[in-house]
């Protein structure tokens, strides 16, 4: 990931979560997702009366790619309040496609502090299916 890159996810995260919907929780989330080709794809938490369906930012950024065609990833940054990282269920999900993603942790209100991890930090141990 070039500089150029990574600020443009860290701007782009930070926009995203902008259009977030969290009527419920008010915890805003934007999510940026950099394939293969150097293309940033965004996502946004959306949030349900009925909480089961809602779906997190992180989550809506990679079925976007992948809808898009995108199979392979570089880096992800998500952004929120506090500079938190992603729930378990967006960890496994993105190690479907990348078991060592680099992932940029924005503190939105402190946006110059900037903490950086990877998947395999935050999801050791992950689920994998054994197909034989």
């Amino acid at each position: 990931m070039t500089n150029d890159q990574r600020s443009d996810l860290i701007r782009l995260a930070c926009e995203a979560r902008k259009n977030a919907h969290a009527p419920y929780s008010k915890f805003l989330v934007g999510a940026a997702l950099l394939t293969e080709f150097g293309e940033i794809i965004c996502g946004c938490n959306v949030e349900n009366a009925s909480f089961g369906l809602t779906i997190c930012a992180e989550r809506v950024a990679f079925s976007t790619a992948i809808a898009a065609g995108h199979r392979r990833f570089r880096a992800l940054a998500i952004a929120t309040s506090g500079g938190h990282p992603p729930c378990g269920a967006c960890r496994q999900f993105a190690a479907e496609f990348c078991e060592d993603l680099p992932i940029l942790l924005i503190d939105c209100d402190q946006p110059d502090q900037v903490s950086e991890s990877n998947l395999r930090v935050l999801l050791p141990g992950r689920f994998e299916l054994l197909v034989t």
